[in-house]
Protein backbone atom coordinates (compact mmCIF):
# COMPACT_ATOMS: atom_id res chain seq x y z
CA UNK A 1 0.00 0.00 0.00
CA UNK A 2 2.90 2.40 0.68
CA UNK A 3 3.93 2.21 -2.98
CA UNK A 4 0.44 3.10 -4.24
CA UNK A 5 -0.04 6.62 -5.63
CA UNK A 6 -1.83 9.54 -4.03
CA UNK A 7 -4.97 10.35 -5.99
CA UNK A 8 -5.69 14.01 -6.75
CA UNK A 9 -8.68 15.41 -8.63
CA UNK A 10 -9.92 18.77 -9.81
CA UNK A 11 -12.42 19.94 -12.39
CA UNK A 12 -9.55 20.88 -14.67
CA UNK A 13 -5.96 22.02 -14.67
CA UNK A 14 -5.93 24.21 -11.54
CA UNK A 15 -5.38 21.28 -9.19
CA UNK A 16 -1.93 20.86 -10.66
CA UNK A 17 -0.82 23.59 -8.24
CA UNK A 18 -1.63 21.04 -5.53
CA UNK A 19 0.34 18.40 -7.44
CA UNK A 20 3.30 20.79 -7.64
CA UNK A 21 3.12 21.42 -3.88
CA UNK A 22 2.94 17.67 -3.18
CA UNK A 23 5.92 17.03 -5.47
CA UNK A 24 7.99 19.64 -3.65
CA UNK A 25 7.16 18.30 -0.19
CA UNK A 26 6.85 14.57 -1.00
CA UNK A 27 9.30 13.86 -3.84
CA UNK A 28 9.12 10.08 -3.33
CA UNK A 29 5.32 9.84 -3.60
CA UNK A 30 3.67 8.88 -6.88
CA UNK A 31 0.58 10.83 -7.94
CA UNK A 32 -2.43 9.87 -10.05
CA UNK A 33 -4.18 13.05 -11.19
CA UNK A 34 -7.70 13.29 -12.63
CA UNK A 35 -8.77 16.47 -14.40
CA UNK A 36 -12.53 16.31 -15.01
CA UNK A 37 -12.25 18.51 -18.09
CA UNK A 38 -15.46 17.20 -19.67
CA UNK A 39 -17.56 18.69 -16.87
CA UNK A 40 -15.73 21.84 -15.89
CA UNK A 41 -16.17 24.38 -14.47
CA UNK A 42 -17.43 23.18 -11.08
CA UNK A 43 -17.56 26.73 -9.75
CA UNK A 44 -20.85 27.51 -11.49
CA UNK A 45 -22.57 24.16 -10.80
CA UNK A 46 -25.12 23.38 -8.07
CA UNK A 47 -23.89 21.70 -4.86
CA UNK A 48 -25.80 18.53 -5.78
CA UNK A 49 -24.08 18.32 -9.16
CA UNK A 50 -20.62 18.97 -7.70
CA UNK A 51 -21.21 16.24 -5.11
CA UNK A 52 -22.27 13.75 -7.80
CA UNK A 53 -19.19 14.53 -9.90
CA UNK A 54 -16.91 14.31 -6.87
CA UNK A 55 -18.23 10.87 -5.92
CA UNK A 56 -17.55 9.59 -9.44
CA UNK A 57 -14.03 11.04 -9.36
CA UNK A 58 -13.24 9.45 -6.01
CA UNK A 59 -14.62 6.09 -7.18
CA UNK A 60 -12.38 6.29 -10.27
CA UNK A 61 -9.25 7.04 -8.25
CA UNK A 62 -9.97 4.35 -5.65
CA UNK A 63 -10.65 1.91 -8.47
CA UNK A 64 -7.19 2.68 -9.84
CA UNK A 65 -5.63 1.72 -6.52
CA UNK A 66 -4.70 5.00 -4.83
CA UNK A 67 -3.79 4.96 -1.15
CA UNK A 68 -5.32 8.37 -0.40
CA UNK A 69 -7.26 11.14 -2.15
CA UNK A 70 -6.77 14.90 -2.25
CA UNK A 71 -9.74 16.96 -3.42
CA UNK A 72 -7.77 19.71 -5.15
CA UNK A 73 -10.89 21.67 -6.16
CA UNK A 74 -11.97 24.39 -3.73
CA UNK A 75 -15.57 24.18 -4.91
CA UNK A 76 -15.70 20.41 -4.34
CA UNK A 77 -13.91 20.85 -1.02
CA UNK A 78 -16.54 23.38 0.03
CA UNK A 79 -19.62 21.32 -0.80
CA UNK A 80 -18.60 17.65 -1.06
CA UNK A 81 -15.71 16.66 1.22
CA UNK A 82 -17.86 16.06 4.30
CA UNK A 83 -20.16 13.77 2.29
CA UNK A 84 -17.45 11.64 0.65
CA UNK A 85 -16.56 8.41 2.46
CA UNK A 86 -13.91 6.52 0.50
CA UNK A 87 -12.06 3.55 2.02
CA UNK A 88 -8.82 5.58 2.05
CA UNK A 89 -7.81 8.85 3.76
CA UNK A 90 -9.19 11.95 2.04
CA UNK A 91 -8.40 15.64 2.37
CA UNK A 92 -9.81 18.78 0.80
CA UNK A 93 -7.90 22.01 0.28
CA UNK A 94 -10.36 24.17 2.19
CA UNK A 95 -9.73 22.97 5.76
CA UNK A 96 -5.93 23.30 5.67
CA UNK A 97 -6.16 26.69 3.95
CA UNK A 98 -8.59 28.02 6.54
CA UNK A 99 -6.47 26.66 9.38
CA UNK A 100 -3.36 28.38 8.02
CA UNK A 101 -5.22 31.68 7.68
CA UNK A 102 -6.65 31.41 11.20
CA UNK A 103 -3.17 30.78 12.57
CA UNK A 104 -1.46 33.76 10.93
CA UNK A 105 -4.21 36.39 10.78
CA UNK A 106 -4.27 39.40 13.08
CA UNK A 107 -8.06 39.41 12.92
CA UNK A 108 -9.30 40.23 9.42
CA UNK A 109 -9.16 37.63 6.63
CA UNK A 110 -10.02 38.11 2.97
CA UNK A 111 -11.21 35.19 0.84
CA UNK A 112 -10.98 35.21 -2.95
CA UNK A 113 -12.46 32.27 -4.87
CA UNK A 114 -15.01 31.23 -7.48
CA UNK A 115 -18.60 32.40 -7.11
CA UNK A 116 -19.72 28.93 -5.96
CA UNK A 117 -17.10 28.71 -3.23
CA UNK A 118 -17.88 32.23 -2.03
CA UNK A 119 -21.64 31.57 -2.07
CA UNK A 120 -21.16 28.44 0.05
CA UNK A 121 -19.39 30.50 2.78
CA UNK A 122 -17.43 27.33 3.55
CA UNK A 123 -14.18 29.22 4.20
CA UNK A 124 -16.02 31.77 6.32
CA UNK A 125 -17.72 29.11 8.43
CA UNK A 126 -14.48 27.23 9.00
CA UNK A 127 -12.56 30.39 9.87
CA UNK A 128 -15.20 31.52 12.34
CA UNK A 129 -15.20 28.06 13.90
CA UNK A 130 -11.44 28.20 14.37
CA UNK A 131 -11.30 31.89 15.29
CA UNK A 132 -14.66 33.29 16.50
CA UNK A 133 -13.04 36.70 16.74
CA UNK A 134 -11.99 36.86 13.09
CA UNK A 135 -13.70 39.11 10.56
CA UNK A 136 -14.10 37.55 7.10
CA UNK A 137 -14.39 39.56 3.89
CA UNK A 138 -15.12 37.61 0.69
CA UNK A 139 -14.73 38.49 -2.99
CA UNK A 140 -15.50 36.29 -6.00
CA UNK A 141 -12.91 36.63 -8.78
CA UNK A 142 -14.38 34.72 -11.75
CA UNK A 143 -12.04 36.18 -14.37
CA UNK A 144 -8.88 34.95 -12.66
CA UNK A 145 -9.29 31.37 -13.92
CA UNK A 146 -9.53 32.20 -17.65
CA UNK A 147 -6.64 34.66 -17.31
CA UNK A 148 -4.42 31.92 -15.90
CA UNK A 149 -5.52 29.39 -18.50
CA UNK A 150 -4.74 31.87 -21.28
CA UNK A 151 -1.25 32.26 -19.83
CA UNK A 152 -1.95 35.92 -19.04
CA UNK A 153 -1.04 35.68 -15.36
CA UNK A 154 1.55 38.45 -15.71
CA UNK A 155 -0.22 40.46 -18.42
CA UNK A 156 -1.38 44.09 -17.95
CA UNK A 157 -4.95 42.77 -18.25
CA UNK A 158 -4.37 40.54 -15.21
CA UNK A 159 -3.01 43.50 -13.24
CA UNK A 160 -6.09 45.60 -14.09
CA UNK A 161 -8.56 42.81 -13.27
CA UNK A 162 -6.76 42.15 -9.98
CA UNK A 163 -6.86 45.84 -9.10
CA UNK A 164 -10.62 45.95 -9.67
CA UNK A 165 -11.32 42.82 -7.65
CA UNK A 166 -8.89 43.39 -4.80
CA UNK A 167 -8.85 47.13 -4.14
CA UNK A 168 -12.06 46.89 -2.04
CA UNK A 169 -10.47 44.13 0.07
CA UNK A 170 -7.34 46.20 0.59
CA UNK A 171 -9.50 49.15 1.56
CA UNK A 172 -11.23 47.00 4.19
CA UNK A 173 -7.85 46.40 5.82
CA UNK A 174 -7.56 42.63 5.53
CA UNK A 175 -4.25 41.39 6.92
CA UNK A 176 -4.45 37.87 5.42
CA UNK A 177 -5.78 36.77 2.03
CA UNK A 178 -6.73 33.17 1.23
CA UNK A 179 -6.18 32.16 -2.41
CA UNK A 180 -9.34 30.06 -2.47
CA UNK A 181 -8.97 28.63 -5.97
CA UNK A 182 -6.16 26.39 -7.17
CA UNK A 183 -5.53 28.62 -10.20
CA UNK A 184 -4.84 31.67 -8.09
CA UNK A 185 -1.28 30.85 -6.92
CA UNK A 186 -0.13 31.52 -10.49
CA UNK A 187 -1.35 35.09 -9.98
CA UNK A 188 0.44 35.40 -6.65
CA UNK A 189 2.81 38.17 -7.77
CA UNK A 190 -0.02 40.21 -9.30
CA UNK A 191 -2.22 39.72 -6.22
CA UNK A 192 0.60 40.64 -3.86
CA UNK A 193 1.26 43.77 -5.90
CA UNK A 194 -2.29 45.00 -5.31
CA UNK A 195 -2.60 43.93 -1.66
CA UNK A 196 0.81 45.16 -0.54
CA UNK A 197 3.60 43.54 1.51
CA UNK A 198 1.75 43.81 4.81
CA UNK A 199 -0.90 41.28 3.70
CA UNK A 200 -0.07 37.58 4.13
CA UNK A 201 -1.16 35.39 1.22
CA UNK A 202 -2.29 31.88 2.11
CA UNK A 203 -1.93 29.21 -0.58
CA UNK A 204 -4.28 26.30 0.16
CA UNK A 205 -2.19 24.02 -2.09
CA UNK A 206 0.85 24.42 0.15
CA UNK A 207 -1.26 24.04 3.28
CA UNK A 208 -2.92 20.78 2.20
CA UNK A 209 0.43 19.32 1.08
CA UNK A 210 1.76 19.79 4.61
CA UNK A 211 -1.30 18.08 6.09
CA UNK A 212 -1.02 15.17 3.64
CA UNK A 213 2.67 14.69 4.48
CA UNK A 214 1.94 14.55 8.21
CA UNK A 215 -1.06 12.25 7.86
CA UNK A 216 0.71 9.78 5.57
CA UNK A 217 3.33 9.33 8.29
CA UNK A 218 0.64 9.01 10.94
CA UNK A 219 -1.25 6.37 8.93
CA UNK A 220 2.03 4.59 8.09
CA UNK A 221 1.36 5.16 4.39
CA UNK A 222 4.45 7.19 3.49
CA UNK A 223 6.50 5.68 0.68
CA UNK A 224 9.93 4.16 1.30
CA UNK A 225 12.92 6.49 1.37
CA UNK A 226 14.47 4.81 -1.67
CA UNK A 227 11.24 4.87 -3.72
CA UNK A 228 11.06 6.52 -7.14
CA UNK A 229 7.96 8.59 -7.82
CA UNK A 230 5.91 8.00 -10.98
CA UNK A 231 3.20 10.48 -11.92
CA UNK A 232 0.24 9.83 -14.21
CA UNK A 233 -2.28 12.36 -15.50
CA UNK A 234 -5.83 11.61 -16.70
CA UNK A 235 -8.48 13.84 -18.27
CA UNK A 236 -12.11 13.23 -19.15
CA UNK A 237 -12.04 15.27 -22.36
CA UNK A 238 -9.53 16.02 -25.13
CA UNK A 239 -6.39 17.17 -23.41
CA UNK A 240 -4.33 19.24 -25.87
CA UNK A 241 -5.06 22.49 -24.06
CA UNK A 242 -4.75 20.79 -20.67
CA UNK A 243 -1.32 19.41 -21.59
CA UNK A 244 -0.08 22.84 -22.67
CA UNK A 245 -1.33 24.66 -19.58
CA UNK A 246 -0.42 21.79 -17.25
CA UNK A 247 3.18 21.80 -18.41
CA UNK A 248 3.28 25.50 -17.47
CA UNK A 249 1.80 24.76 -14.04
CA UNK A 250 4.33 22.02 -13.30
CA UNK A 251 7.33 23.66 -14.96
CA UNK A 252 7.85 20.79 -17.40
CA UNK A 253 8.34 20.80 -21.15
CA UNK A 254 5.57 18.29 -21.88
CA UNK A 255 2.74 16.46 -20.13
CA UNK A 256 1.56 13.02 -21.22
CA UNK A 257 -2.16 12.40 -20.67
CA UNK A 258 -4.58 9.46 -20.57
CA UNK A 259 -8.14 10.14 -21.74
CA UNK A 260 -10.59 8.34 -19.41
CA UNK A 261 -14.35 7.94 -18.98
CA UNK A 262 -15.51 8.53 -15.42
Amino acid sequence: MRQAPIGVFDSGVGGLTVVAALQRLLPRESILYLGDTARLPYGTKSPQTVLAYSKKNVDFLVGRGVKAVVVACNTASAVAVGKLQPPVPLWGVLGPGAARAAAVSRGKVGIIATESTIDSDAYGRELRRLRPDVEVVSQPCPLFVPLVEEGWHDDPVAHEVARRYLTPLAARGVDTLVLGCTHYPLLRRVIAGVMGPEVTLVDSAEAVAEVVAADLLRHQLANDLDATAEHHFCVTDAGTRFAKIGARFLGTEALSLEWVDV
